[in-house]
């Protein structure tokens, strides 16, 4: 199922993209797609139940309709850095021996087509296609990549926007260069993990003023998807509605010659993961 919220930031109400691409208005079977309704098995099985059944959805016009992230009250984000051997490459950084880990704060996340504002003082913002996991079964010390693969609700293209300055040159943790306001574009759906059976063979693209930039596939990952899951239940509990931005190809502007084409006010970023949708975002002053 492709799973998505619209509607007005804050407001936004559950909805479906049927198999033949109309918008169906889920309210009347659940109330919102979040950690709670990915944790629910007879929830989901409605949700299932009331797509297949003709004329059970209503038909939404989606003209003039804003999507916004398609998962609700988010627990946690946990990111992976450096986690593509080619982006590693182009860093100049080595190969890690185990996940690097850092954290983005649940209120970074916007729409696909919401605007991402520029920091204030942002001389170096920059961009990153991602695979996001979300989780659906609460998961602790998990045993195997199977396990954790098992664990997975469904996937969604992310955006992790970094400031490089903030992040690497004005000390301590990665933290402070990925949490600025609007820096993590979430969507446009939660795609359930029945249709996607190799989360390790998904093409990931991105482009700046339609020119392109970063052209990978989730098979050059470090740490794959199941190892990841797996890896973290380790350090932390996973729950239900917590997300994994897994990493980032070669072809963001750090890695590229002097001078580095960061990002600025009017710039138009493009991305998708292939099969998990689209975003689009205009750069604004914050």
């Amino acid at each position: 199922m492709k799973l998505l919220r619209v509607g007005t930031a804050g407001a936004e109400g559950p909805a479906l993209l049927d198999r033949d691409g109309t918008l169906r208005d889920l309210t009347g079977i659940v109330p919102d797609i979040d950690g709670d309704l990915l944790a629910d098995a007879s929830a989901l099985a409605r949700v299932r139940a009331a797509a297949d059944a003709p004329g059970v959805l209503p038909a939404l016009d989606p003209a003039g309709l804003r999507v916004g992230p398609p998962l609700g009250r988010i627990g946690k984000i946990v990111c992976i850095g450096l986690n593509y051997h080619d982006h590693a490459a182009e860093t100049g950084a080595a190969v890690p021996a185990e996940p690097i880990l850092f954290f983005k704060a649940p209120d970074t996340v916007v729409g696909p087509e919401d605007p991402v504002l520029v920091p204030r003082g942002s001389r170096k913002t920059d961009w990153e296609v991602e695979l996001a996991v979300v989780i659906g079964r609460t998961a602790r010390y998990l045993d195997s990549a199977e396990e954790g693969l098992a664990h997975v609700a469904g996937y969604a293209t992310a955006h992790d926007v970094s400031e490089r300055e903030f992040q690497i040159e004005r000390g301590g943790t990665w933290d402070k260069g990925k949490n600025c306001e609007t820096f993590n574009p979430l969507g446009p759906w939660l795609v359930t993990a029945d249709e996607v059976p190799d989360p390790q063979a998904l093409p990931l693209r991105l482009w700046v003023n339609g020119e392109l930039k970063q052209n990978g596939t989730t098979a050059d990952q470090i740490f794959p998807v199941g190892e990841v899951v797996r890896y973290l239940s380790h350090f932390m509990t996973l729950y239900p509605g917590d997300v994994i931005n897994t990493g980032t190809p070669a072809g963001v502007a750090m890695g590229q010659p002097d001078p580095k084409p960061y990002l600025k006010a009017g710039d138009v970023v493009e991305l998708e993961v292939e099969g998990l949708g689209r975003q689009r975002q205009e750069l604004k002053g914050a």
